[in-house]
C-alpha cells in the first residue's frame, strides 16, 4: 500500500512547479529500486502510464476498465507454503511492480472504499489514504495543506 500512494504522489507541486520522481532515468530508476523494482526503462514508462491511469481513476475521469491492458498476460499462481496459502504473481519482470501496484490500489478498493482520494486543496496533486474512523480526512498533510485551505477560508470570512 505505501508502493501505491509513493507512486501516486510521485508528481507533486513543489513551489507551484511539478516534480516527477520518474521524469528522469537516474530519479527514476532510483526510486523503482528503492521500491521492488529493477529499473529499466521500460519499468519506468509502465510506472508513469500505471500513475497517470490510477490518478485519473481516482479524480473520476477515467473508469477502472482503463487499467485493463496493464493486465493483459498476467496470472496469479496459489502455493502452499509452511506459513499458509501464498500466490506468486506471473509477469514479466518490468511490469511486475506496476501490477504489484495495480493490486494494491484493488485491494484498498475492496477493504477501504472510498478512502483513497486526492487532497482537498485545488493547489496540491498529491493523494491521501485516510485510515481515520469517520473516514473524514481531506487534506494530505493538515500541517500544509489542512492548515493553508483553513487559513484562507479564516482570510476570506474576516475580510
Amino acid at each position: 500500500m505505501d508502493t501505491l500512494l509513493d507512486l501516486l504522489n510521485s508528481r507533486p507541486l513543489v513551489n507551484g512547479e511539478e516534480q516527477d520522481a520518474l521524469g528522469d532515468p537516474a530519479g527514476g530508476r532510483r526510486w523503482a529500486r528503492e521500491h521492488g523494482g529493477e529499473g529499466s526503462l521500460a519499468e519506468l514508462a509502465l510506472l508513469r502510464e500505471t500513475r497517470d491511469i490510477l490518478r485519473d481513476i481516482l479524480r473520476g475521469d477515467r473508469p477502472p476498465a482503463a487499467l485493463s491492458p496493464l493486465l493483459e498476460g498476467v496470472h496469479q499462481t496459489p502455493e502452499i507454503t509452511s506459513d499458509g496459502l501464498q500466490w506468486t504473481l506471473k509477469t514479466p519482470p518490468h511490469t511486475r511492480l506496476a501490477v504489484e501496484v495495480v493490486l494494491a490500489w484493488a485491494a484498498t478498493e475492496k477493504h477501504m472504499p472510498g478512502r483513497l482520494r486526492p487532497c482537498a486543496n485545488d493547489e496540491c496533486q498529491l493523494f491521501l489514504l485516510d485510515r481515520s474512523r469517520a473516514n473524514r480526512a481531506r487534506w494530505c498533510s493538515m500541517a500544509v495543506c489542512g492548515n493553508r485551505q483553513k487559513a484562507r477560508r479564516h482570510y476570506e470570512r474576516t475580510r
